[in-house]
């Protein structure tokens, strides 16, 4: 395969820099910690990282509110370490993507203090999405739209002579103004900050929020104003998804074939796109936008064979029909915990879900195209789901008082080593405490004790990533449906590779013919129990 093209088959695994491991004994995992930890991912088989945000942030957002894009947050180290971090890197064949966040700011960003210093209609407010209220007194907001996260979308600021003056919007909360980018300056400031790191040698961005960045140009109000609330979704039709928003894909994939051009590697693109169908992800990823989104219907699909298999040929159909390849995810540091999401909800998780679980990540590293894997996911973390309220800092639960779909569950940090919090995760002294609290039963689930048993989740995803390292008919390409069972989805790849998974329903084991090259659970020589997955090669007979 063309080394430019490293991308399209790429397995990235992603660091929530917080929660992966801390290496100053503050409780909180930084930069010198990613790097402390790239050899346990070299060995887990990964080809890059996806690093979340460590930029200078009041952390109203765990970082998703940047006050400063060019720098690094103390909490998390320097600039310095950073560069080493890049080092370690490249030396180990591991490449890294930084978490850009180009829909909003923090409100601590100098731009945004700037423009609430300045009086309605300056140059300083054309940078955000400043508005007069509506009402004789200007006391009711612009329009009605509602932030995803609880609230309304609208905050009246006071202005510099002390009277209450215009609204700002922030679809997420107050302290994220979102960014005008009808503003010039605005796109200028952002190919400054693409450079600023890709002349610091990472190989490219994930991006935060891919379907935002333009509102409809006369903010009108919406039809279903609650709708991103209700759902936790980027739904409001006027908010999201504007067609000027793929101007700024076409300008930023321009910037990195300039980098491309200059030394053969390719800069990577991957947008958080969050549209209604896989026709309208494809428009995302069309030649000259970006290089991949991730396909998150396979996330969200229940565990039923019909639903994993409509998803998969939409996305095969759709997105791979652009000449992109499809990028599959089953977490990330927003969702439920896949072992969680596919069994009970208790803090333990159950049997089920993570039968369920390893399963799916047989099948995803299965499919055509590139995957990415939410840290912890190697180690089959359930969520936790027990964490009391005053420990609780997501904002959703901040903004809306409720703890439905809030994300602290899933960002609790790793689990190293040991039979007691902090489990090896800081290096602090005795009495350090994470930032969140482990639960007990995380004893379970600590690295050391997963690499040392080969039944682990972490093997059965180590040698799945071998064996796309080392069988042809793994990686891009594409694949053909089987013929099975009923409650059995099974598909070939290239010359006579065949994943086959029993979501648990089928009324008879199904058979798999030879010996499994790999296979997701315990079972019986030749059979492929309920909610299992297996890998193996085929004479032809069996197609």
């Amino acid at each position: 395969m063309d080394r430019h093209c490293w991308w399209r088959d790429a397995v990235i695994y992603q660091v929530y820099v917080r929660s992966f491991l801390d290496s100053t004994g503050d409780g909180i995992g930084d930069l010198a910690g990613v790097r402390a930890g790239l050899p346990y991912l070299k060995k887990l088989g990964v080809d890059g990282i996806w690093l979340s945000p460590f930029y200078p942030s009041p952390q109203h957002d765990h970082g998703y509110d940047v006050a400063d894009y060019c720098e690094v947050d103390p909490v998390f180290g320097d600039l310095d370490e950073f560069d080493r971090l890049i080092t370690a890197a490249r030396r180990l064949g591991v490449k890294v993507l930084l978490d850009i966040v180009p829909n909003h700011c923090s409100s601590e960003h100098r731009w945004f203090q700037e423009a609430l210093a300045a009086p309605p209609g300056s140059r300083a407010r054309e940078r955000f999405h400043f508005a007069d209220g509506r009402g004789p007194d200007g006391a009711e907001p612009p329009n009605n739209w509602h932030a995803m996260f609880g609230g309304p979308a609208w905050t009246r600021v006071t202005e510099p002579d002390g009277r209450p003056g215009q609204w700002y919007l922030h679809m997420f909360t107050p302290e994220q103004p979102d960014w005008n980018w009808r503003d010039p300056e605005v796109a200028a400031e952002f190919d400054r900050v693409l450079r600023f790191w890709l002349d610091r040698g990472v190989d490219g961005f994930r991006i935060d929020v891919a379907a935002g960045l333009y509102k409809h140009p006369e903010l009108p109000d919406s039809p279903d104003p609650e709708a991103d609330a209700r759902t936790r979704d980027s739904v409001n039709p006027l908010a999201w998804n504007q067609p000027e928003v793929h101007d700024v894909w076409i300008r930023w994939r321009s910037l990195c074939e300039e980098y491309t051009a200059r030394d053969g590697e390719e800069r990577l693109l991957v947008g958080e796109v969050s549209v209604p169908s896989a026709r309208e992800h494809a428009k995302y990823v069309r030649p000259g936008e970006l290089h991949q989104a991730f396909f998150f219907d396979l996330l969200s699909a229940p565990w039923n064979v019909d639903a994993f298999r409509k998803v998969i040929s939409e996305a095969m159909a759709d997105i791979a029909g652009t000449g992109s390849t499809v990028t599959w995810v089953l977490n990330n540091h927003d969702q439920v915990r896949t072992v969680t999401r596919y069994g009970e909800p208790t803090p333990e998780g159950s049997g089920l879900g993570a039968a369920r679980a390893r399963a799916a990540a047989l099948l995803m590293l299965a499919l055509p195209g590139a995957a990415y894997i939410y840290q912890g996911e190697e180690l089959g973390l359930p969520e936790v789901v027990d964490l009391p309220d005053d420990v609780l800092t997501d904002p959703i639960f901040r903004r809306t008082g409720s703890r439905a779909r809030i994300r602290d569950g899933c960002r609790v940090p790793l689990p190293w080593s040991g039979q007691a919090s902090p489990f090896g995760f800081t290096s602090g002294t005795e009495g350090a405490k994470p930032w969140l609290p482990q639960p007990e039963y995380f004893a379970e689930y600590v690295t050391d004790r997963a690499l040392a048993d080969t039944r682990s989740f972490w093997h059965l995803y180590r040698d799945g990533l071998q064996l796309r390292h080392t069988l042809p008919q793994l990686g891009e390409g594409s694949l053909r449906w089987l013929d099975t069972s009923p409650g059995v989805l099974a598909f070939v790849r290239g010359d006579g590779m065949v994943c086959a998974v029993n979501f648990g329903t089928a009324p008879t084991p199904a058979p798999v013919p030879g010996s499994p090259l790999l296979t997701s659970g315990p079972c019986p020589p030749g059979v492929l129990a309920g909610s299992t997955a297996a890998w193996w090669i085929s004479d032809g007979t069996d197609l």
